[in-house]
């Protein structure tokens, strides 16, 4: 089966795919994953995690974390948001991932339109390069489902706010909720959150 996603940008420097998971969400982390991918890396599953089903999500991440020359992932919580803005949070949690990779990369993929410079590490800002280049459709599995698995715990301790459906997105009933039982400790307070659905911060975009 051919492979839709380019497996790399180039051929001459080690290159990591970088991307996030959780910036649009009313409450938890933001996850981010740096992942550096051999030569012929495969896998006909391997897509933008949002185009992959969660049970697929789950499949793949265990074959990245086999397969991969190497892969990170890191978090910034929620009251680190709070004080820095969930962009600039974003962009910490990949420099967070990046500064586990072994080796190092020399060239950095990251998903979006803008990005903070890691050290002296050249990098491409990739709009939908998820659903373009394999290295940073790995980062988002992987950066989902850790996710994915942290608000699992989350909702161990505040069931009724339904994170292990919502992961901590603004559905109707994580909403309806916030309305009956108020904001909580795990809630981005800066994103002055309103049981409406409106969310004034500038910056938080869905991912």
């Amino acid at each position: 089966m051919e492979n839709p996603l380019r497996s790399h940008y180039q051929d001459e420097l080690i290159e990591a795919g970088c991307d996030e998971a959780g910036r649009g969400c009313y409450a938890g982390p933001v996850f981010a994953s740096a992942v550096i991918l051999p030569a012929g890396f495969f896998h006909p599953l391997l897509n933008d995690s949002k185009q992959v089903t969660p049970e697929n999500r789950d499949e793949l991440r265990i074959f990245i974390e086999a397969n991969a020359i190497a892969w990170a992932v890191a978090r910034v919580d929620h009251d680190e948001i709070d004080k820095m803005n969930i962009l600039k949070a974003s962009f910490k949690a990949m420099h967070l991932a990046l500064d586990q990779l072994k080796p190092k990369p020399r060239l950095l993929l990251i998903d979006g339109n803008r990005f903070t410079r890691y050290k002296r590490v050249p990098h491409r800002c990739i709009v939908k390069g998820d659903s373009l280049f394999a290295s940073i459709a790995a980062a988002s599995i992987l950066a989902k489902t850790w996710r994915d698995e942290y608000m699992q715990g989350l909702h161990a301790e505040f069931p009724h706010y339904g994170w292990n459906t919502n992961k901590g997105y603004g559905t109707k009933e994580h909403r309806d909720a916030i309305e009956r039982f108020g904001l909580c400790k795990y809630h981005r307070k800066s994103f002055n959150i309103s049981p409406n659905g409106d969310m004034q911060e500038e910056l938080a975009f869905m991912d």
